[in-house]
């Protein structure tokens, strides 16, 4: 299940989480956006117990993007042990993000 994050509770979702967590930053408009939803959504179910699938519209949510300085969406961010150690900017096919979260597992 994908969990929604927003300003208020992204540090206990994300931050604090003990399992690695993808926050896929997004917004309703955004074209190659709905391309990468989809697959969040499918690595979800897949990654199920394993990792934290989390989506944060940008344009409902101001403070985190700002912190971490997304400019572009969207951006996909994986966090471990409360830290950015990797990033992801545009659409990639779903072989791309499945890598660099194996790698953090």
């Amino acid at each position: 299940m994908v969990v929604e994050v927003t300003d208020a509770n992204f540090e206990e979702v994300v931050l604090k989480s003990d399992k690695p967590v993808i926050v896929d930053f997004w917004a309703v408009w955004c074209g190659p956006c709905r391309m990468i939803g989809p697959i969040v959504d499918e690595m979800s179910t897949e990654y199920e117990g394993k990792a934290v699938m989390a989506k944060m519209d940008v344009d409902a949510n101001t403070n985190v993007p700002g912190q971490f300085g997304i400019r572009n969406i969207p951006t996909i961010l994986f966090f471990k042990n409360g830290e950015i150690v990797d990033k992801q900017v545009g659409a990639v096919p779903k072989k791309v993000l499945a890598k660099k979260l194996d790698d953090l597992l």
